[in-house]
């Protein structure tokens, strides 16, 4: 269900890239994976396109919660990327109303200090908490889009689901 989920958002989503192929063959630390199938090669992204992204990167933990009423541990690569992605839009590329036209994140990561390599912050308590409040705003806004496409398509969930126990992997045509 997670892996069908993902699939599913991801097909709906004007901006997102669309299903190459879904598999539920463990490989390595990775349960299973949507294989996307990038239109052209991008380096430059959009707003729109960040949100579609991080839309379908919910949808696996939205897809479990709606079928087993509780998450599991799955979604843990999947929320570290939304978490990032939503933190630059917000930090790096101007992509927020309150925070505005600023690149307030400068440096190589550093995960031991939660902030970036020889960061002098830049900037007060009141705007950290408000990068942190639309940091939020963008997660629970995009979750709410994978939870409601999930909703209206739940027919198709279960029956990508059920392929996939049966296949184990769908190719593009299979999954349409």
């Amino acid at each position: 269900y997670h892996e069908a989920g993902h699939a599913i958002v991801m097909e709906q989503l004007a901006h997102a890239d669309g299903v190459s192929k879904i598999t539920i063959v463990s490989r390595g630390q990775t349960l299973g994976y949507v294989m996307r199938l990038p239109e052209e090669d991008r380096m430059l992204f959009s707003r729109a396109q960040y949100e579609d992204t991080i839309t379908g990167l919910l949808a696996g933990r939205a897809s479990e919660e709606m079928v087993f009423q509780e998450p599991s541990t799955g979604a843990a690569d999947d929320l570290e990327r939304v978490t990032k992605m939503a933190k630059a839009m917000v930090t790096r590329f101007g992509m927020s109303d309150v925070i505005g036209l600023l690149q307030l994140n400068h440096g190589d990561a550093n995960p031991f200090l939660g902030m970036e390599l020889g960061e002098q912050r830049a900037y007060s308590e009141d705007v950290a908490r408000k990068i942190d409040q639309e940091v939020r705003r963008i997660i629970e806004t995009s979750y709410r889009r994978a939870q409601e496409i999930l909703t209206t398509h739940r027919d198709k969930l279960v029956l990508i689901a059920e392929a996939l126990l049966q296949r184990e992997v769908l190719d593009r045509q299979e999954f349409l």
